[in-house]
């Protein structure tokens, strides 16, 4: 087995029981081994450790809270590596007030414990980037006017239509809002990762290498940022939370596009008045259109000068005659012309959410993927000026 990529020299290993698996994982490093119980004030801590392996499952918890909190008191710690099968919640909280840190969920090998140590110490301490080093990011947010219009849709097929057009060097991240229980994983076949409940009690710990973490990196598409599902989230997850989360993949990805959750939330208006662009999906029904209309003009309202949010037809018909009303008729509901439209292909869209994955990626040919294509490159080439007809 090759030694990580990043080696540590010193390395505070308390529990006797990772003593083996260290010494196979980090062959090179001086290795201190402690029983938890033996362990003294935090201040007394061997001085130059690099790193500290804990076995949390010998270890007591308030000792190890302790430990941790005086840890992230320093101006420089050590990184802090956390292993064990059963990881408390108040440590895993404390853990993330350190800039350089992980769990290691048990049974794991040396190489798992090598990868996991060299991730950990490869992660530069926290620092503010400077204004050179800040990338001028992009945020397009996408909110349905009515529950089922489709908006998880189009939100996952815009970005991946983005990182389609950057390809290997841009980056794009979608960001699910919908806290209590998002489907943007569902609809890709990912996972949900993003642990914004543990990081609510100290949201400015929230960072680059945080959000990496909790990203679910798509092949061939965007980074997705989700939580998983808690019917309780909203609570938990207060507007900070919610608005450093949005700072920093501004900072980190080129493109971000947020699947906003159509009932207001203390934090909505903060989201919408930071997005370039803003989507409001209506599905062709007189209910969906005039709750379009509604929200459209709500955020006007509210947002004064900034850019007008968009409003887009879903599920257009190419079919003349049927019981949906004609584009001239949503209009008139609309009482304003659409920004652009999406026409219908259920067999497309339903395949591909079975298959996980996007609609561009099972059925490119889809009228969809053409569609979006087209709202996409309008955005792009012309920001705030869409010519106001369907495309």
């Amino acid at each position: 087995m090759s030694p990580p990529a990043e080696t540590p020299r010193h390395v505070l290993v308390i529990g006797p029981r990772l003593a083996p698996i260290a010494e196979a994982a980090m062959p090179s490093a001086f290795l201190e081994i402690v029983a938890a119980e033996r362990l003294g004030p935090p201040d007394a801590l061997p001085t130059g450790l690099e790193l500290i392996l804990i076995d949390v499952d010998e270890a007591d918890v308030a000792v190890l809270s302790a430990l941790i909190a005086s840890l992230g008191s320093r101006e420089t710690p050590p990184a802090v590596l956390l292993a064990g099968g059963n990881l408390p919640t108040v440590l895993v909280k404390a853990l993330m007030r350190l800039p350089r840190s992980d769990v290691l969920e048990a049974p794991f090998t040396a190489e798992d414990l090598a990868r996991a140590v060299g991730a950990t110490l490869g992660v530069a301490p926290t620092a503010a980037p400077s204004p050179a080093a800040v990338r001028r990011s992009h945020c397009w947010t996408v909110t349905g006017s009515v529950g089922g219009c489709g908006a998880t849709t189009i939100v996952v097929e815009i970005a991946t239509n983005l990182a389609r057009r950057l390809g290997a060097e841009g980056r794009v991240a979608l960001v699910d809002l919908n806290l209590s229980g998002g489907a943007a994983c569902a609809y890709l076949g990912a996972s949900a990762n993003m642990q914004l409940a543990e990081a609510a009690s100290d949201p400015d710990r929230i960072d680059a290498a945080m959000l990496d973490a909790f990203a679910m990196k798509m092949a061939g598409g965007p980074d997705v940022l989700a939580c998983p599902r808690d019917s309780r989230a909203y609570g938990k997850i207060g507007a900070q939370t919610v608005c450093r989360t949005l700072e920093v993949a501004c900072q980190a990805y080129e493109f971000v596009v947020v699947d906003l959750p159509r009932c207001h939330q203390p934090w909505t208006l903060d989201v919408l008045a930071g997005s370039d662009e803003i989507l409001v999906v209506s599905e062709l029904t007189v209910p969906a259109l005039i709750a379009a209309r509604d929200l459209a003009g709500e955020i006007e309202a509210e947002l004064g000068d900034h850019t007008p949010p968009r409003i887009i037809l879903n599920r257009l018909a190419s079919r003349v005659f049927g019981p949906a009303p004609s584009l001239a008729e949503a209009e008139k509901a609309l009482q304003r012309r659409a920004d652009g439209g999406i026409t219908s292909d259920w067999e497309a869209a339903a395949a591909s959410a079975n298959l996980g994955g996007a609609i561009c990626h099972h059925r490119p040919r889809s009228k969809i993927v053409r569609d979006i294509d087209r709202l996409v490159s309008r955005l792009l080439e012309a920001p705030g000026e869409l010519s106001r007809r369907v495309a």
